[in-house]
């Protein structure tokens, strides 16, 4: 007989900076959700020697190992966060489907639309659960947002811009790694950022027919350390090589309901720091949200649409999950406490059989938007992509 009420065993595929995040929101869960299912750190997985002993000495993992196929066949091991490099995705992904666990997989879910759309076969086929890390979804300020733009709070929506700007790669001395090439990365700023934009404008504005774009590469030749490097860390000495994907993207995105966004991420923005936001406009109001000030919202709305004053209001413990971290408006969540939130909704869907919050097939219809992006930079013509994303359905 199954044990409805065990721990639900967990492996950690990947212990890099996002390996440690998925880590520590599992072990949070319990604190914000009392009454959710507990996660079990069994195992975690990292290539790199020692970093997977380290995990588990300073988590509670109960082993370690530098192969993640070992922990394929392991029965206590239910579901497994895929925190791995792009390239190692759809391989990771499809083994661990294929083997009966349960996947929280971060985006963009493999190199191209065609690894993501086989990751998603893989799920379905194997009837397990999946989330993906399209975590800025999660903030109570946006499911404000997308609540009150489908209640038609400022009418029907005309035109919006959703931007992700990050200074990350902005120094030429920062290492050339996997992120800089089109085998091991695929799409730069478009995978890594802009991903996230193209989730947020189908989470809130519905699905996208078409669009048009231009990237460039600013920083075009970087050095390749001679040993492992974290992060995006400096660099001085190395062959010099070439940037193989794109640090700047802007475009335009024509929407099935009529509505105009433009879109715009990069990597390069020197000052600018995780200045992600976007804003909506309706026929009869205004919606606005950074999320550097993820529990304000900047709106206006009423039937005199001309001169309406902006007003910036935080929202309060009826939106999203906010009540779970704070009593009130006006204090802080922070980008830890958003997969937290991802964190329990995976265990959630795990438990009841049905998919809560971004999923594989989210991360695939994504995925189709940003290979459309690309091929528009290329061609410098409009994209169809509606028709793509029913397809790859």
């Amino acid at each position: 007989m199954v044990d409805e009420t065990a721990p639900i065993g967990i492996g950690v595929i990947g212990f890099g900076w996002m390996g440690r995040v998925h880590t520590t929101a599992y072990t949070r869960v319990g604190h914000h959700y009392p009454l959710a299912r507990r996660p079990r750190l069994v195992a975690v997985a990292d290539e790199v020697p020692g970093r997977a002993d380290q995990a588990a000495a300073a988590y509670g993992f109960e082993r370690a190992t530098n192969d993640w196929r070992s922990l394929l066949d392991a029965p206590d091991i239910s579901a497994v966060s895929i925190t791995a490099p792009n390239f190692a995705h759809r391989e990771i992904g499809e083994a661990f489907a294929a083997a009966g666990k349960h996947i929280w997989i971060e985006k963009p879910v493999g190199v191209t639309a065609d690894d993501a759309a086989a990751v998603r076969d893989a799920v379905r086929a194997a009837g397990v659960q999946s989330a993906v890390g399209f975590n800025y979804r999660n903030a109570p300020a946006v499911e404000e947002l997308r609540r009150r733009i489908a209640d038609g709070e400022i009418g029907e929506i005309t035109h919006a811009s959703f931007r992700m700007l990050g200074d990350y790669a902005a120094d030429a001395s920062g290492a050339f790694t996997w992120r800089y090439e089109l085998a091991r990365a695929g799409h730069g700023v478009l995978g890594d950022l802009a991903s996230h934009a193209v989730d947020l404008v189908r989470h809130l504005l519905g699905e996208i027919d078409e669009v048009v774009a231009d990237g460039a590469i600013f920083v075009p030749r970087r050095r390749r350390p001679s040993g492992v490097v974290t992060g995006h860390e400096r660099v001085s000495d190395g062959e010099l090589v070439d940037v193989e994907n794109e640090d700047w993207v802007s475009a335009i995105l024509r929407l099935s309901s009529g509505a105009r966004v433009t879109l715009e991420a990069s990597r390069v923005a020197v000052g600018h720091q995780n200045d992600y936001g976007v804003r909506i406009h309706g026929t009869r109001g205004v919606l606005e949200w950074d999320f550097r000030r993820m529990g304000e919202l900047v709106e206006a709305a009423g039937d005199a649409v001309q001169d309406l004053p902006l007003a910036t209001r935080f929202v309060g413990t009826q939106s999203g999950d906010l009540a779970r971290f704070q009593p009130g408006g006006a204090l802080a969540l922070s980008y830890d406490d958003l997969k937290v939130v991802e964190a329990e909704r995976f265990l959630r869907s795990i438990v009841t059989g049905q998919p809560v919050g971004a999923v594989i097939d989210d991360a695939v219809a994504a995925a189709v938007v940003i290979d459309a992006l690309a091929e528009s930079t290329r061609t410098r013509r409009w994209t169809s992509v509606g028709t793509a994303i029913e397809a790859a359905r």
